[in-house]
Order: structure tokens, then C-alpha cells, then sequence
């Protein structure tokens, strides 16, 4: 990472030092154009130099400027196409981290309004509204699941930014943590490894049938599972609304049990992209330290660690798969697990059942929140509907992303339930799915 994205420089915050990067990087950004088909902020950016006749990135006023910084929801798919990146280029172009650094000087300067902060606020706090939410979740889903658009979601919307007309995960009656601490211990005969789970707010509050069936897979597979002991939100919330002091705060915090976990043998899993993301790229570059390399080091996706214990030497996954195999499988592709360079290990998973997988590579526009947002929703929605178009031309039998945001917005525009892989890979088992706590 150059000087220029490190947040950790006394120039970090520094405005005038944020808009001459925007500048030169708005300026070369322009001369190529690679990456003109990922989201709204290029196609912005080129058509506001354009109308210039001299072309000049320099002429753009600051809202112009932070307008494409306010469309950018950090897909990271840059990365992917950008031959400019600063390991591959003296240009040193690393614009996701640049929209990060700006949304943090607009953040640290009070160039953020009011009603932004409160919504920032709402969706910063995912462990306090889960912990809330899961003691009441029949109430709290009435209000969420409402219809949308309806007054009483449009209601919702003007207390807390959130969009009235996306659909929205409900809330499970039982937490993942909980399920996990009052089931019966199971014994492992031949060990296969060790990880303790990252279970993400996603999975510990809304969707824990993701990870219930994450340690069953795990589990039958010889793998020895327990659970991150102090962990809470990964944070992503806090950083992309540019709040550096916050994510920093929990990052920390984050780190210190993480690298405990690793340090007592175990590796890290995360069931959610975004997430794992966070884990490994982030922190390293927010909190830093040899314990956050460490964390980065030992940190997986679910499928990938699953691969790599399929193809490691002396240990193999169980390719027995007795239970409920699909025919055709549409995979969805998350932009965050692409952007890991991990390569496609969902896809490999669930093709060793012999399904046969159709990739769909379109991003769902959610980025965690930023899609969430009310005021994203004239960008966000247009980019979900393109994802169900491609769903639907698919048309596998079953349809399974790792997201489990990206795959309500799939719900949302198709009417159809993705399965998580992990979920998929247990069905085609045959471990029946855990009933629904009363």
C-alpha cells in the first residue's frame, strides 16, 4: 500500500491532499476507461471530464468529485481489472481505498450531514440490533418484512435511512452462538483440522442456518470446530461510511481474539465474503501489526478451506453425496470473494457433487449496506435487477451465493431462495436441515 491509502500518514485526512489524489487518479482513470462496466461512479466520472473540451480531471468541483465517491459501493472489482494497482504500477492507482480515505476526510472534516451520521449510526451497530432483534424477532420481522413501500417501512426509512422499498433479511428467534454452545459435543475420530468460526452478524442474527450446517459439513469432514471467544462485528459498516475512529475500535478488538484463536491452533473461518474481506485485507492495513498479519495469514473462506483440505496431502473430503444433488446449479458469485483472488472454491465444492454449475458474475449493488441505503436506491436496484436477469436466463435448478445479502437482493428480484454453498453441499449429504427454534 503507497503512502497515499495509508491511513495510518499525518497527510491522511488532509483535504487539499485528498483532492489532488482524486485528481490525478480521476485523470488517469479517464485515459483508460477498463473499468467503465463495474458501477455508476466511471460511466460519472468520464461523462463529467468529458464535457470539458480540455478533458481536465482538475476541473471538477468538489461535489463533482464526491459525487463518484458517493457511487461507489466498493465491489473491489477494480483491483480484478486495473492494470495500474500500486504492486503492478509506478501510477500506483488503488481507487477503492481512495473513495475509503475520501469518505474518511469528509467524515473527520463534518462534510457529512446529519440524517447521513444517524443512518451510519443504524447500520453501524449490527451487534445491538441483532442481540435486540433476536429477543423480539416475531415484532421485529413484522416491521422489516412489512410490504414494501407500505407506509409502515416508508415510516421506517425516515427514522433510519434505510430503504423502504429492498427487501431486508428477518431475524431468527435463536442466535448461531446459541445453537452452538447447547449442542451436543461431537466426537471427531481422525481429525482433519481445527478452525474456530467467524460466525458474522449475518449468520449469528439472521441466517444461522448457514452456520449450523457449515459445522455439520465441517464436522463430517474431520474438522474440529469451535467458535471466535470475543469477536463481534467485523466492522465493514463503520469503514465504508468512513468512520476510521469506529472500525478502528472494533478492528482492534477484533484482532486481539482472532490472533488468540489462531495462537491456540486453530484457523479462522468466515461463511461471509464481505467479512472475510475485512480479515484479511483490511486489518492488515487499518490496525496492522504482527498480530493482524497472523489473523490475515489463518483466515479462510468456508469453501476455500474446505478445498484446501480436499486437496491437501493426507487429508480428503468425504465425496460421498447420498442426499438431495441437484441437476443444474446457478452460482452467484460475490464481488468480495472475488476480489480475495481465492480463486471460484464455491464452485469447485459443489461441482465435486457432480452438479453442473452456470457462473453468474453480476454484482448485487449491496456492498453490505451501502445498497440498503434510501438514498442508493436509484443506482442499487437497477444493479440487482441485472443480477436476476442473468439468474433467470440461468434457470438452474437451484441457485447458491455465499452472500447472504446478495442473495436476499436475488430473492428480492426473482422470488427464488439461494442456498448458501455450505447449505447446498449438506443437502447433497443428506443432513436434514435443523428445524426452526419455537
Amino acid at each position: 500500500m503507497t503512502t497515499t491509502y495509508d491511513p495510518h500518514n499525518s497527510k491522511y485526512l488532509d483535504e487539499a491532499d485528498v483532492r489532488h489524489e482524486l485528481t490525478r487518479v480521476y485523470d488517469l482513470c479517464h485515459g483508460c476507461r477498463l473499468c467503465f462496466k463495474f458501477c455508476t461512479s466511471f460511466p460519472t466520472l468520464f461523462e463529467m471530464i468529458d464535457r470539458h473540451d480540455d478533458q481536465d480531471a482538475g476541473r471538477l468541483t468538489p461535489a463533482q468529485q464526491d459525487q463518484v465517491v458517493d457511487e461507489c459501493f466498493q465491489c473491489k472489482l477494480c483491483y480484478i481489472n486495473c492494470p495500474y494497482t500500486p504492486d503492478l504500477h509506478e501510477w500506483a492507482i488503488d481507487f477503492p481505498r481512495l473513495m475509503l480515505r475520501t469518505d474518511a476526510m469528509r467524515h473527520a472534516n463534518g462534510q457529512v450531514s446529519l440524517k447521513s451520521r444517524l443512518t451510519d449510526t443504524v447500520m453501524g451497530h449490527t451487534d445491538l440490533l441483532g442481540k435486540a432483534a433476536t429477543l423480539v424477532a416475531p415484532a421485529a420481522n413484522a416491521v422489516i418484512g412489512a410490504k414494501q413501500g407500505s407506509v409502515v417501512r416508508k415510516a421506517m426509512e425516515k427514522v433510519t435511512g434505510v430503504s423502504s422499498v429492498r427487501l431486508l433479511p428477518p431475524y431468527a428467534r435463536q442466535r448461531f452462538t446459541t445453537w452452538f454452545s447447547r449442542r451436543p459435543r461431537v466426537r471427531i475420530a481422525k481429525r482433519q483440522g481445527r478452525v474456530a468460526v467467524f460466525p458474522t452478524c449475518l449468520v449469528e442474527y439472521q441466517q444461522p442456518s448457514i452456520g449450523h450446517d457449515l459445522i455439520k459439513v465441517y464436522e463430517r469432514n474431520g474438522i474440529e470446530c469451535t467458535l471466535v471467544d470475543g469477536a463481534g462485528c467485523c466492522g465493514a459498516p463503520w469503514l465504508h461510511t468512513g468512520d476510521i475512529k469506529q472500525f478502528t475500535k472494533v478492528a482492534e478488538k477484533n484482532v486481539k481474539a482472532l490472533a488468540t484463536s489462531v495462537r491456540r491452533g486453530y484457523d479462522i473461518v468466515v461463511p461471509q465474503p464481505t467479512c472475510g474481506y475485512v480479515l484479511k485485507k483490511d486489518y492488515v492495513d487499518y490496525v496492522g501489526g504482527a498480530d493482524a498479519q497472523l489473523v490475515a495469514e489463518h483466515t479462510f473462506d468456508a469453501a476455500e478451506y474446505l478445498m484446501k483440505v480436499h486437496k491437501a496431502e493426507g487429508t480428503t473430503l468425504d465425496t460421498d453425496f447420498t442426499g438431495d444433488v441437484p441437476a443444474t446449479v446457478t452460482y452467484h458469485t460475490p464481488c468480495h470473494l472475488r476480489a480475495q483472488n481465492i480463486g471460484l472454491k464455491s464452485r469447485d465444492l459443489i461441482k465435486l457433487t457432480g452438479a453442473k454449475v452456470t457462473l453468474v458474475q453480476q454484482c448485487s449493488g449491496i456492498d453490505g449496506m451501502w445498497g440498503l441505503r434510501a438514498e442508493n436506491t436509484g443506482i442499487s436496484v437497477p444493479i440487482a435487477k441485472k443480477l436476476a436477469d442473468q439468474i433467470n436466463k440461468a434457470n438452474g435448478e437451484v441457485v447458491a451465493g455465499d452472500c447472504h445479502l446478495a442473495n436476499t437482493a436475488i430473492t428480492e428480484q426473482t422470488g427464488r431462495q439461494p442456498l448458501h454453498p455450505l447449505q447446498l453441499i449438506a443437502r447433497a449429504y443428506g443432513i436434514p436441515e435443523e428445524p426452526p427454534t419455537q
